[in-house]
C-alpha cells in the first residue's frame, strides 16, 4: 500500500476528543453526557453539505474528513470538539495501515 504523504504542517486545529458516558436515571434509561479525554491537532476538511428530508424538517447535513496522528483510544461513542462546534465520528481507519495517522469521517453536529 502507498504511504499517505503530506506536510504534518497542516495539523492546525486544536480539537477536544471527548467520550460518551451513560448514568442511569433511575427510571430503566440512561443520561447520556460527554467526558473530555484528550486533545489533539487535526487536519479538517469539509466533505459536503445538503439538506434531507426528515420528520417535516431539512436539516443541514455538512460532513469532514479529519484527520489525526495515529491514537489507539479511538472506539465508537467517541466525538469531536472544536470550540462550540461539534463533530460526531461516523467511521475511522489508517488511511495507509503505517499506524501515522488516522482519518475520521465526521458529521457535523448542529446545536
Amino acid at each position: 500500500m502507498e504511504r499517505v504523504a503530506f506536510d504534518p504542517g497542516v495539523f492546525t486545529a486544536r480539537l477536544t476528543l471527548e467520550r460518551s458516558v451513560e448514568t442511569p436515571d433511575g427510571q430503566g434509561g440512561v443520561s447520556r453526557t460527554y467526558a473530555a479525554f484528550g486533545s489533539a491537532w487535526a487536519r479538517i476538511e469539509p466533505v459536503s453539505a445538503g439538506r434531507s428530508a426528515a420528520a417535516d424538517a431539512y436539516p443541514m447535513r455538512v460532513t469532514h474528513r479529519i484527520w489525526l496522528r495515529h491514537r489507539g483510544d479511538l472506539t465508537t461513542g467517541v466525538r469531536l470538539r472544536k470550540g462550540a462546534r461539534l463533530f460526531d465520528i461516523r467511521t475511522f481507519r489508517d488511511p495507509d495501515e503505517s499506524r501515522r495517522y488516522v482519518v475520521c469521517d465526521c458529521e457535523e453536529m448542529e446545536r
